[in-house]
């Protein structure tokens, strides 16, 4: 004879699934997780500080002013450079058509200031430089500026 079925006693789900999957993780308490959001946001803001800084301690920034053509093969461009007032540096301008393509171009050298009386204390000094040109130009920039001897 036989004996009717008896159901099966399942097992726990709990235990079922961490013997498939593994034990549950643990969280992160309270304090923890603030302490990782604290140390994330000390890194993010040094990251960050960093950034600033680092293009201001290149040492050289320009600013393009104006520029004038005066004829067909002449024209004058305008700008400014500002550096630590010890440092010489150079500057390659160049005067553009109106396809952009570079007619006339230049390295200027800008020698060290003494930098007395003045609002900045030398750090700024405005530039005019005049460029012989192939053509006709229609606009003159600044391309770069750096200080000799500190390219890499």
């Amino acid at each position: 004879m036989t004996s009717p079925d008896q159901p099966a006693q399942p097992a726990p789900a709990d235990s079922s699934l961490a013997n498939r999957y593994g034990a549950k993780k643990r969280r992160l308490s309270p304090k923890g997780a603030r302490a990782v959001i604290a140390v994330a946001l000390a890194v993010g803001i040094g990251f960050l500080a960093w950034v600033t800084t680092s293009n201001s301690l290149s040492g050289v920034t320009y600013k393009d002013v104006g520029y004038s053509t005066t004829d067909a093969t002449l024209a004058e461009v305008d700008f400014q450079v500002t550096r630590e007032p010890a440092n010489p540096v150079k500057c390659a301008v160049k005067a553009l058509d109106s396809k952009f393509a570079v007619v006339g171009w230049k390295v200027v050298d800008i020698p060290p200031t003494a930098g007395n009386g003045t609002p900045d204390g030398g750090r700024t000094v405005a530039q005019r430089v005049t460029l012989r040109t192939e053509s006709a130009s229609v606009s003159g920039v600044v391309d770069s500026c750096w200080i000799p001897g500190a390219e890499s």
